[in-house]
């Protein structure tokens, strides 16, 4: 793997890398070069990337219903919530800009 520039990754022969969905130690990004077929790891992350939305879309309808109930939340729960809605809003753009940059042909430029 080599680097290019601000946090662009590709292979040697200048393919960019895909960002995995996951992070190594220290929270660095993870990459995989894939080729033309896909491999266990590359399966994993498409699985990874499926569930990290599916929870993304069912976090979305409770905090909508939350929101919308009559009864406040406590300042705690409101907290609790907008972190979990954080989480799942960076595994999406996450997932987003690596799967756009495979689909431009280009590296993947995420920053965390």
């Amino acid at each position: 793997m080599t680097g290019h520039g601000q946090g662009r990754h590709t292979t040697e022969d200048g393919e960019a890398l895909r960002l995995l969905p996951w992070t190594g130690e220290g929270g660095q990004s993870c990459f995989l070069d894939g080729g033309e077929t896909p491999g266990p790891v590359s399966r994993t992350a498409d699985e990874m990337e499926r569930v990290q939305l599916r929870m993304g879309a069912e976090l979305r309808v409770y905090a909508r219903e939350l929101a919308c109930e009559e009864a406040g939340m406590e300042a705690r729960e409101l907290r609790y919530l907008a972190g979990r809605l954080c989480e799942a809003l960076g595994d999406a753009l996450r997932i987003a800009e690596s799967r756009g940059a495979r689909l431009e042909g280009r590296a993947p430029r995420w920053k965390g």
